[in-house]
């Protein structure tokens, strides 16, 4: 196991905390010797590393650039550790996954699950946010794998897969759309729904729609989570709405019917597996991918028009 120099971990952690107190508690060490040691980072790039708020620290511009550079250096050498213990003969190392939670629930603890079967020396580390946070997250390297839908085009994102993903009306077995093939956004005008906020690039969609066809939802809940939809739903004969990968297990178990939406906008919805473009993925994410990519050709739903 190679171990990063110190003062890497020290200003990670910094950064990730916002506060020498709290970086200090994490590492175990003295919060003073940890505030002289980032003194003496300071003093030998000539400038300020962190700017000293009342309560925490924030990185200054200067910060910015180095915590880029020190979060790349752990990640190529967490990858040259796991590629070494792969010559030897080992299978381990930590995948780190950022993730919509549409798959978060489903698709992919039963992906991961899976391939833990083969390769039990393999941990993941799983960070469920909204798609900018979680592109975020992979361009300054705190994550190797990205799962999410229809990300926005992106000089660092290398796409590894794609899977067609439609946007489906969820709903009760007894609803009176239960049994329609395909539904058009207007079809659920005369009944209640329960919507994801304006931070969803999905609910964007759907008010772009409404605008332009003047229709009107009849908005019964606003939630910042699928499966507080998903209850409201079934608890009171609600509309809500989810991408195919989201409806896997609702439908299994029967509690939920999902209807594809043949909007154009809404019926050609992406989920794409990404990495950072030029990136050397550590040999357990790059193993992964791979088990994904075929996993994701399972999820392929090709939309059914309604006559």
């Amino acid at each position: 196991m190679l171990h990063p120099p110190r003062v890497y971990l020290y200003l990670d952690a910094v950064a990730r905390c916002g506060s020498i107190r709290k970086a200090a508690e994490q590492l175990h060490v003295a919060s003073t010797a940890l505030n002289r040691k980032i003194l003496e980072v300071e003093e030998q790039v000539g400038t300020a590393l962190f700017e000293r708020l009342p309560r925490g620290v924030r990185l200054t511009a200067a910060g910015e650039v180095l915590i880029a550079t020190v979060r790349r250096g752990l990640a190529d050498l967490d990858a040259a550790s796991a590629q070494m213990e792969q010559l030897r003969g080992l299978v381990r190392g930590t995948v780190r996954m950022a993730s919509v939670e549409s798959v978060a629930t489903d698709f992919l603890p039963e992906a991961i699950g899976c391939y833990q079967d083969k390769h039990r020396g393999v941990q993941f580390r799983v960070t469920v946010d909204g798609t900018a946070e979680l592109l975020a997250a992979l361009r300054e390297d705190e994550v190797d794998l990205l799962l999410a839908h229809d990300p926005p085009p992106s000089p660092f994102l290398h796409e590894l897969a794609v899977s067609s993903q439609p946007f489906c009306a969820m709903m009760r077995p007894d609803h009176p759309l239960a049994g329609r093939r395909a539904l058009r956004l207007a079809d659920c005008q005369p009944y209640p729904v329960a919507l994801g906020p304006e931070s969803f690039g999905s609910r964007r969609v759907i008010e772009a729609i409404c605008a332009r066809n003047r229709l009107n939802l009849r908005v019964m809940l606003e939630a910042t989570t699928v499966e507080m939809l998903k209850g409201f739903a079934r608890q009171t004969g609600a509309i809500c709405f989810q991408f195919h990968a989201g409806t896997l297990r609702e439908a299994r178990q029967g509690t939920l019917i999902s209807v594809p939406l043949s909007d154009p906008e809404l019926s050609m919805g992406r989920l794409v597996l990404g990495a950072r473009k030029g990136r050397a993925l550590p040999p357990a994410a790059a193993a992964f991918a791979e088990h994904l990519k075929a996993a994701m050709e399972g999820l392929r739903q090709p939309l059914t028009l309604a006559a």
